[in-house]
Protein backbone atom coordinates (compact mmCIF):
# COMPACT_ATOMS: atom_id res chain seq x y z
CA UNK A 1 0.00 0.00 0.00
CA UNK A 2 1.04 3.67 -0.92
CA UNK A 3 2.15 5.79 1.93
CA UNK A 4 -0.37 8.70 2.30
CA UNK A 5 1.00 11.68 1.33
CA UNK A 6 -0.08 15.31 1.57
CA UNK A 7 0.32 15.27 -2.84
CA UNK A 8 -1.11 11.44 -2.90
CA UNK A 9 -4.95 10.57 -3.10
CA UNK A 10 -5.32 8.96 0.37
CA UNK A 11 -7.43 5.77 1.48
CA UNK A 12 -9.00 7.65 4.03
CA UNK A 13 -10.03 11.12 3.82
CA UNK A 14 -12.02 13.94 5.05
CA UNK A 15 -14.02 16.67 2.97
CA UNK A 16 -15.48 20.07 4.40
CA UNK A 17 -17.53 22.18 1.45
CA UNK A 18 -18.47 25.24 3.33
CA UNK A 19 -19.77 26.63 0.21
CA UNK A 20 -22.11 24.77 -2.32
CA UNK A 21 -19.97 22.17 -4.68
CA UNK A 22 -20.86 21.07 -8.12
CA UNK A 23 -19.24 18.02 -9.57
CA UNK A 24 -19.13 17.82 -13.25
CA UNK A 25 -19.86 13.63 -13.94
CA UNK A 26 -18.05 11.46 -11.68
CA UNK A 27 -16.94 8.17 -12.37
CA UNK A 28 -15.48 6.36 -9.60
CA UNK A 29 -12.16 4.23 -10.94
CA UNK A 30 -12.82 2.05 -7.33
CA UNK A 31 -15.57 1.68 -4.63
CA UNK A 32 -15.54 4.24 -1.59
CA UNK A 33 -17.79 4.44 1.48
CA UNK A 34 -18.51 7.56 2.42
CA UNK A 35 -20.06 8.70 5.71
CA UNK A 36 -22.24 12.25 5.71
CA UNK A 37 -21.35 14.11 9.08
CA UNK A 38 -23.19 17.08 8.26
CA UNK A 39 -24.80 19.19 5.40
CA UNK A 40 -26.10 17.26 2.39
CA UNK A 41 -24.57 15.49 -0.75
CA UNK A 42 -26.73 14.55 -3.42
CA UNK A 43 -26.10 12.15 -6.12
CA UNK A 44 -27.85 12.14 -9.59
CA UNK A 45 -27.78 8.76 -12.02
CA UNK A 46 -29.25 8.20 -14.95
CA UNK A 47 -32.68 6.60 -13.48
CA UNK A 48 -32.52 8.04 -10.07
CA UNK A 49 -31.51 10.66 -7.32
CA UNK A 50 -29.98 10.54 -4.12
CA UNK A 51 -30.45 12.66 -1.23
CA UNK A 52 -28.20 11.92 1.55
CA UNK A 53 -27.51 13.81 5.25
CA UNK A 54 -25.81 13.52 8.21
CA UNK A 55 -25.68 10.17 9.60
CA UNK A 56 -26.24 8.42 6.35
CA UNK A 57 -24.09 5.66 5.22
CA UNK A 58 -23.61 4.79 1.11
CA UNK A 59 -20.95 2.59 -0.57
CA UNK A 60 -20.39 3.52 -3.86
CA UNK A 61 -19.61 0.79 -6.85
CA UNK A 62 -16.63 1.66 -8.74
CA UNK A 63 -17.63 2.39 -12.46
CA UNK A 64 -20.88 4.05 -11.95
CA UNK A 65 -22.06 7.49 -13.36
CA UNK A 66 -23.44 10.30 -11.96
CA UNK A 67 -23.01 13.76 -10.23
CA UNK A 68 -22.37 14.84 -6.94
CA UNK A 69 -23.29 17.65 -5.39
CA UNK A 70 -22.05 18.85 -1.85
CA UNK A 71 -24.48 21.59 0.00
CA UNK A 72 -24.27 22.91 3.28
CA UNK A 73 -27.37 22.67 5.25
CA UNK A 74 -29.03 24.54 8.60
CA UNK A 75 -25.40 26.38 8.97
CA UNK A 76 -23.32 23.92 8.68
CA UNK A 77 -20.37 22.86 6.21
CA UNK A 78 -20.80 19.69 4.08
CA UNK A 79 -18.34 17.52 6.20
CA UNK A 80 -18.09 14.00 4.51
CA UNK A 81 -15.64 10.90 5.80
CA UNK A 82 -14.26 9.00 2.66
CA UNK A 83 -13.07 5.52 2.87
CA UNK A 84 -11.32 3.95 -0.89
CA UNK A 85 -11.14 1.18 -1.76
CA UNK A 86 -8.39 -0.25 -4.06
CA UNK A 87 -7.91 -2.62 -6.42
CA UNK A 88 -5.11 -4.28 -4.55
CA UNK A 89 -6.60 -3.86 -1.21
CA UNK A 90 -9.72 -5.63 -2.62
CA UNK A 91 -7.90 -8.48 -3.91
CA UNK A 92 -5.66 -9.08 -1.91
CA UNK A 93 -8.63 -9.25 0.82
CA UNK A 94 -10.83 -11.68 -1.74
CA UNK A 95 -7.95 -13.73 -2.54
CA UNK A 96 -7.67 -14.38 0.99
CA UNK A 97 -11.18 -14.58 1.57
CA UNK A 98 -12.92 -15.90 -1.91
CA UNK A 99 -16.32 -15.71 -2.88
CA UNK A 100 -18.78 -16.68 -5.77
CA UNK A 101 -20.55 -13.75 -7.26
CA UNK A 102 -22.93 -13.73 -9.57
CA UNK A 103 -22.30 -12.43 -13.38
CA UNK A 104 -25.62 -10.13 -13.78
CA UNK A 105 -25.85 -9.25 -10.29
CA UNK A 106 -25.20 -5.48 -10.18
CA UNK A 107 -26.28 -3.77 -6.26
CA UNK A 108 -25.90 -0.33 -7.56
CA UNK A 109 -24.78 1.96 -4.55
CA UNK A 110 -25.50 0.54 -1.20
CA UNK A 111 -27.04 2.56 1.74
CA UNK A 112 -26.95 1.43 4.98
CA UNK A 113 -29.66 2.31 8.10
CA UNK A 114 -27.94 3.26 11.39
CA UNK A 115 -25.73 0.74 12.39
CA UNK A 116 -23.61 0.15 15.62
CA UNK A 117 -20.57 -1.04 14.01
CA UNK A 118 -20.81 1.87 11.35
CA UNK A 119 -20.92 4.62 14.04
CA UNK A 120 -17.82 2.42 15.83
CA UNK A 121 -16.29 2.69 12.74
CA UNK A 122 -16.23 6.58 11.81
CA UNK A 123 -16.13 7.32 15.66
CA UNK A 124 -12.87 5.55 15.51
CA UNK A 125 -11.43 7.50 12.22
CA UNK A 126 -12.41 11.10 13.37
CA UNK A 127 -9.43 11.81 15.92
CA UNK A 128 -6.71 10.75 13.28
CA UNK A 129 -7.81 13.54 11.19
CA UNK A 130 -6.90 16.20 14.08
CA UNK A 131 -3.37 15.07 13.10
CA UNK A 132 -0.53 17.30 11.44
CA UNK A 133 0.63 14.33 9.52
CA UNK A 134 -1.59 11.61 7.24
CA UNK A 135 -2.75 8.31 8.92
CA UNK A 136 -0.23 5.86 9.07
CA UNK A 137 -0.03 3.63 6.04
CA UNK A 138 -0.33 0.25 8.37
CA UNK A 139 -3.22 1.96 10.14
CA UNK A 140 -4.81 2.77 7.15
CA UNK A 141 -5.17 -0.49 5.72
CA UNK A 142 -6.34 -1.96 9.20
CA UNK A 143 -9.29 0.35 9.00
CA UNK A 144 -9.62 -0.54 5.06
CA UNK A 145 -9.64 -3.83 6.18
CA UNK A 146 -12.01 -3.09 9.07
CA UNK A 147 -14.47 -1.05 6.69
CA UNK A 148 -14.24 -4.57 4.46
CA UNK A 149 -15.32 -6.73 7.50
CA UNK A 150 -18.13 -4.07 8.18
CA UNK A 151 -20.34 -3.54 5.30
CA UNK A 152 -19.92 -7.04 4.43
CA UNK A 153 -21.65 -8.33 8.01
CA UNK A 154 -24.07 -5.68 7.19
CA UNK A 155 -25.27 -6.33 3.57
CA UNK A 156 -24.19 -9.16 1.84
CA UNK A 157 -24.99 -7.53 -1.33
CA UNK A 158 -21.50 -5.63 -0.83
CA UNK A 159 -19.50 -8.50 -2.16
CA UNK A 160 -20.89 -8.03 -5.29
CA UNK A 161 -20.01 -4.66 -5.24
CA UNK A 162 -16.55 -4.41 -3.91
CA UNK A 163 -15.54 -7.98 -5.14
CA UNK A 164 -16.16 -7.13 -9.16
CA UNK A 165 -12.56 -6.53 -10.04
CA UNK A 166 -12.60 -6.69 -13.47
CA UNK A 167 -12.43 -4.00 -16.01
CA UNK A 168 -16.10 -3.32 -17.77
CA UNK A 169 -17.51 -5.67 -20.01
CA UNK A 170 -19.13 -5.54 -23.39
CA UNK A 171 -22.83 -4.31 -22.44
CA UNK A 172 -25.52 -2.92 -24.61
CA UNK A 173 -24.06 0.18 -26.53
CA UNK A 174 -27.94 1.64 -27.18
CA UNK A 175 -29.50 1.06 -23.53
CA UNK A 176 -26.63 2.10 -22.57
CA UNK A 177 -26.09 5.29 -24.89
CA UNK A 178 -30.08 5.81 -24.62
CA UNK A 179 -29.87 6.38 -20.85
CA UNK A 180 -26.80 8.13 -20.12
CA UNK A 181 -26.11 10.53 -22.69
CA UNK A 182 -26.66 13.52 -20.41
CA UNK A 183 -23.27 13.23 -18.72
CA UNK A 184 -20.60 14.85 -20.56
CA UNK A 185 -18.36 12.18 -21.15
CA UNK A 186 -16.00 12.21 -23.87
CA UNK A 187 -16.02 9.40 -26.34
CA UNK A 188 -13.04 7.44 -25.14
CA UNK A 189 -14.97 7.43 -21.67
CA UNK A 190 -18.06 6.10 -23.27
CA UNK A 191 -16.09 3.51 -24.85
CA UNK A 192 -14.99 2.32 -21.61
CA UNK A 193 -17.70 1.66 -19.82
CA UNK A 194 -19.70 -0.01 -22.13
CA UNK A 195 -16.83 -2.70 -22.60
CA UNK A 196 -15.15 -0.71 -26.26
CA UNK A 197 -11.93 0.50 -27.20
CA UNK A 198 -12.25 4.03 -28.76
CA UNK A 199 -12.42 2.32 -32.51
CA UNK A 200 -14.88 -0.11 -31.54
CA UNK A 201 -17.06 2.09 -29.67
CA UNK A 202 -16.98 4.82 -32.87
CA UNK A 203 -17.65 1.77 -35.22
CA UNK A 204 -20.45 0.21 -32.98
CA UNK A 205 -21.75 3.54 -32.88
CA UNK A 206 -22.13 4.01 -36.61
CA UNK A 207 -24.22 1.11 -36.88
CA UNK A 208 -26.08 1.41 -34.13
CA UNK A 209 -27.54 5.20 -34.74
CA UNK A 210 -26.16 5.87 -38.30
CA UNK A 211 -24.12 8.88 -37.24
CA UNK A 212 -21.27 9.98 -35.16
CA UNK A 213 -21.32 10.01 -31.32
CA UNK A 214 -20.38 13.64 -31.31
CA UNK A 215 -23.79 14.93 -33.52
CA UNK A 216 -26.46 12.35 -31.98
CA UNK A 217 -25.06 13.52 -28.30
CA UNK A 218 -25.65 16.59 -29.37
CA UNK A 219 -29.07 16.65 -30.95
CA UNK A 220 -30.29 14.55 -28.05
CA UNK A 221 -29.31 16.63 -25.54
CA UNK A 222 -30.79 19.76 -26.86
CA UNK A 223 -34.04 17.81 -27.27
CA UNK A 224 -34.35 17.22 -23.75
CA UNK A 225 -33.33 21.01 -23.40
CA UNK A 226 -36.21 21.77 -25.63
CA UNK A 227 -38.45 19.94 -22.95
CA UNK A 228 -36.96 21.32 -20.03
CA UNK A 229 -37.04 24.53 -21.07
CA UNK A 230 -40.74 24.84 -22.76
CA UNK A 231 -42.54 22.05 -20.99
CA UNK A 232 -41.30 21.81 -17.75
CA UNK A 233 -40.77 25.67 -17.60
CA UNK A 234 -37.18 25.29 -16.34
CA UNK A 235 -34.46 28.43 -16.95
CA UNK A 236 -31.72 27.94 -19.96
CA UNK A 237 -29.20 28.57 -16.78
CA UNK A 238 -30.30 26.04 -14.74
CA UNK A 239 -30.55 22.98 -18.02
CA UNK A 240 -27.49 23.59 -19.36
CA UNK A 241 -25.28 22.02 -17.17
CA UNK A 242 -27.39 19.34 -16.33
CA UNK A 243 -27.70 18.27 -19.67
CA UNK A 244 -23.83 18.01 -20.58
CA UNK A 245 -22.91 21.03 -21.83
CA UNK A 246 -19.72 23.08 -20.30
CA UNK A 247 -21.17 26.62 -20.27
CA UNK A 248 -24.69 28.63 -20.41
CA UNK A 249 -23.15 30.56 -23.74
CA UNK A 250 -22.02 27.06 -26.33
CA UNK A 251 -25.49 26.00 -24.99
CA UNK A 252 -27.31 28.84 -26.12
CA UNK A 253 -25.65 29.17 -29.45
CA UNK A 254 -25.86 25.09 -30.63
CA UNK A 255 -29.69 25.54 -29.09
CA UNK A 256 -30.18 28.27 -31.42
CA UNK A 257 -28.01 27.08 -34.38
CA UNK A 258 -30.55 23.42 -33.82
CA UNK A 259 -33.70 24.97 -33.43
CA UNK A 260 -34.05 28.73 -35.16
CA UNK A 261 -34.46 30.46 -31.91
CA UNK A 262 -33.09 31.28 -28.53
CA UNK A 263 -33.73 28.95 -25.49
CA UNK A 264 -35.12 32.58 -23.75
CA UNK A 265 -37.66 32.62 -26.59
CA UNK A 266 -41.71 32.18 -27.13
CA UNK A 267 -41.45 29.61 -30.06
CA UNK A 268 -45.04 29.79 -30.40
CA UNK A 269 -45.02 33.45 -31.35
Amino acid sequence: METLTATSVPEIFISCKKEAHYSRELVLPQPALVRVISGEVRVAGADKRYNFYAGDTILFPRNQLGRMSKLPLDGKPCIAISIVFRPEILRQYYTANPISLQADKNPGLITFDDHPLLESLFNSLTPYFKLADALPADLAAFKIEEAIRIVRAIDKNADHLLGQLDEPGKIDLVDFMERNYMFNLSAAKFGYLTGRSLTTFKRDFKKAFNNTPEKWLTKKRLELAHYLIFEQKRKPSEVYFDIGFENLSHFSFAFKKQFGYNPTANPAS
